[in-house]
């Protein structure tokens, strides 16, 4: 099969008639995408592989009743958000960050100086506290939007919610950002 070209949506359908080949396009061009969604939620390499395994068991399990209303991107991550949100409810709090998050950090290469590098990873560990602090309903708009490029549409096919409360989610998201981050 070649399905470079094809849509979402169509290698979906052909995955539904029975095409094996659609679903492996599917999931190379999502499980990265999806990978990464998971693990900025959780934190948790374990914890995030548990959840990816998951999610695709119940896209698998659901492909009979995937209807082409609306994009395959949308579907994943709402079966991803729910997933997510069954894990909260469990867990009932939210993982602070790892022990060694700043060692984590500190180890990404940067060419510039050291004082360049400081600053900044200092930056991106304000972003990182500030994003956190967000309300877990902007926080999760924010990152579906900004890490997945999903459209309001999608989001809001994701968590429920009508386009025009998503734009307000990101808007306060955005302004609580700047407040939050401006000197």
């Amino acid at each position: 099969m070649d399905a470079a070209g094809d849509s979402d949506e169509d290698l979906m359908m052909a995955w539904v008639a029975g095409t094996a080949g659609a679903f492996e396009q599917l999931y190379a061009r999502y499980r990265q995408r999806l990978y990464r969604h998971l693990l900025r939620h959780l934190r948790d390499n374990a914890l995030a592989d548990e959840l990816f395994q998951d999610v695709w068991q119940k896209v698998i399990a659901a492909r009979a009743q995937w209807k082409p209303e609306g994009s395959f991107a949308s579907w994943l991550f709402a079966i991803a958000h729910h997933r997510l949100g069954d894990h909260w409810r469990r867990s009932a709090h939210r993982p602070t960050a790892p022990m060694d998050a700043d060692e984590r950090l500190a180890q990404i290469a940067d060419p510039d100086t050291p004082e360049r590098a400081l600053s900044e990873f200092e930056r991106r560990r304000q972003l990182q506290l500030a994003v956190d602090d967000l309300p877990a309903e902007q926080r999760e708009v924010l990152l579906l939007r900004l890490e997945q490029e999903l459209s309001l549409e999608e989001i809001g096919e994701i968590v429920g919610a009508g386009r025009e409360t998503i734009k307000s989610r990101l808007r306060y998201a955005m302004d609580k950002l700047r407040a939050r981050l401006s000197p």
